[in-house]
């Protein structure tokens, strides 16, 4: 393969370019990126609409590297948690998440992650390398392929929610989302998507100058600097007055309100005093909160809350007139918590 360009970092001139200068018809340019972004087509032999002449001029000069599964397990609740491998060898994470009203897709944005958040099986892979748009753009296409074929059901949402801190890969992550809702590509509402983030401030910022349609989550998970400094080292460069001023301001540029999502976690910040922290940063932010059952990970120090807590915690922001919902833990029954497919399978290499 050396030498071949990735056909799907070609720009729209550049392919019409190779064609004209290969004594073709420009329009070509036009059904290979229907193929490409709008089929998912993973190889130039699927390209039926093209001359088995033209496919072979694509095969000559190109690649399309796609993403493979390596491996999958299904939950009794019917999550479907995928191993993915990249064209250098490297495994990253995608998971289906069914419920009663949904298809989501969760989708990781870099392979490995940097940011060493001590409650995340993620943080313990080292941060490889950035997803291509192209890397990303195909997990939400084989998870797709999956609701319908195990489910019949179409996919309904995108989380960015895997591995990777989704606004340190800023650009691909955008571009990722442009074909993912483009009607050139696979035409799902900008406001089926969700992107979270630990908390990088500037980046919110940019976001809102950006201007962009999708939803943002923040991963909060304490509500006061010093427990968040421990479980997030990221707290430390983009404390909670910064983070605040970044959700006002995405906010204002945009009209979205912010979901704050917090993982519950046993003994550590699941009392009422958490609760009403939580409930004053949330009064200061136009914003809903999501609270989540935690997924223990393999040899990690935090453990899920009791049910008596959290209805207790749920309660207290209920009073507080917040709009709060619970998100259960999913896939309780294989390697859900986010990090841990994959480090299972970079181990067993």
């Amino acid at each position: 393969m050396t030498g071949k360009r990735n056909i799907r970092h070609l720009s729209s001139e550049e392919l019409k370019d190779f064609f004209v200068s290969n004594a073709d018809k420009p329009y070509r340019a036009k059904q290979v990126e229907e193929w490409l972004w709008k089929k998912s087509a993973r190889t130039f032999e699927e390209m039926t609409n093209l001359s088995k002449e033209t496919r072979t001029l694509l095969e000559d000069h190109f690649t399309i590297q796609p993403i493979t599964v390596e491996a999958s397990q299904v939950s009794s609740d019917r999550t479907i948690k995928n191993a993915f491998r990249l064209h250098d060898g490297h495994i990253i994470e995608g998971v289906l998440i069914p419920t009663d009203t949904r298809m989501t897709a969760c989708v990781s944005s870099q392979v490995g992650c940097s940011l060493t958040c001590r409650f995340c099986a993620t943080g313990k892979l080292e941060r490889l390398r950035n997803l291509g748009y192209d890397e990303i753009y195909d997990q939400v296409a084989i998870i797709r392929e999956q609701a319908q074929l195990n489910y019949d059901i179409p996919l309904s949402n995108v989380v960015y929610m895997g591995m990777g801190e989704p606004l340190l890969n800023y650009s691909n992550v955008l571009k990722s989302i442009e074909y993912i809702t483009s009607p050139q590509g696979l035409n799902m509402a900008p406001r089926r998507i969700t992107v979270s983030t630990a908390g990088i401030a500037k980046m919110i910022k940019k976001l809102g100058d950006d201007q962009v349609k999708f939803n943002l989550a923040l991963s909060l998970h304490a509500a006061n600097d010093r427990k968040r400094d421990r479980i997030m080292p990221i707290n430390e460069s983009n404390n909670l007055e910064v983070l605040e001023e970044s959700l006002n301001y995405f906010y204002e540029k945009t009209g979205t309100r912010v979901t704050l999502e917090y993982i519950v976690f046993n003994n550590f910040n699941d009392s009422l005093d958490d609760a009403r922290e939580l409930a004053a940063f949330a009064r200061r932010v136009v914003s809903k909160i999501n609270l989540i059952e935690y997924n223990p990970i393999d040899g990690g120090e935090f453990q899920k809350t009791t049910e008596t807590k959290i209805n207790a915690f749920m309660n207290e922001l209920w009073k507080n007139g917040l709009v709060v919902n619970l998100r259960r833990s999913r896939g309780k029954d294989i390697d859900a918590a986010c990090g841990q497919l994959a480090n299972k399978s970079v181990a067993a290499e």
